[in-house]
């Protein structure tokens, strides 16, 4: 299973800040790769192009530039877990893709009481944000 990347932030100390569509934070730390593989020690050696790190199309991945990126589930299988306050919680848009669902099927089931607003989901602004529990009550856990 992918666990598409929503956003990467740079930190501190060679660290990177990796937030997935499931609603999970992990915290990577990019200091091993700057040995293991030398393409890498060009991060190291350019802290201002470390910090453009950003999202590939499609959540599949990190990329600085054309010739440096680091896969989704790499970060998934090393990253370290870190609690935040938003744990737990997803876009009304990634549940529907992760539980293959029409997001009309979520919006009727907030709209008939099934899925309750301010327990379940929330509104902030135009999204919808849900929790994981929610879904998996409802719809069962991921496939």
């Amino acid at each position: 299973m992918f666990h598409k990347v929503k956003n990467v932030s740079a930190l501190p100390d060679f660290k990177l800040s990796v937030q997935f569509a499931e609603g999970v934070t992990k915290s990577y730390d990019m200091k091993p790769l700057f040995t293991k593989i030398p393409a890498f020690q060009k991060l190291k050696e350019s802290p201002a192009e470390f910090i453009d790190v950003t999202v590939d199309v499609g959540g599949y991945g990190i990329i600085w530039n054309d010739e440096l990126d680091l896969s989704c589930d790499e970060l998934w299988e090393n990253g370290t877990m870190v609690v935040t306050p938003f744990d737990g919680l997803m876009a009304l848009s990634d549940a529907t893709m992760l539980w293959g669902l029409n997001e009309s099927t979520l919006r009727k089931a907030i709209a008939y009481g099934k899925l309750v607003n301010g327990v379940d989901v929330c509104k902030f602004g135009k999204q919808w944000v849900i929790s994981i529990d929610a879904m998996k009550r409802e719809y069962g856990d991921v496939s």
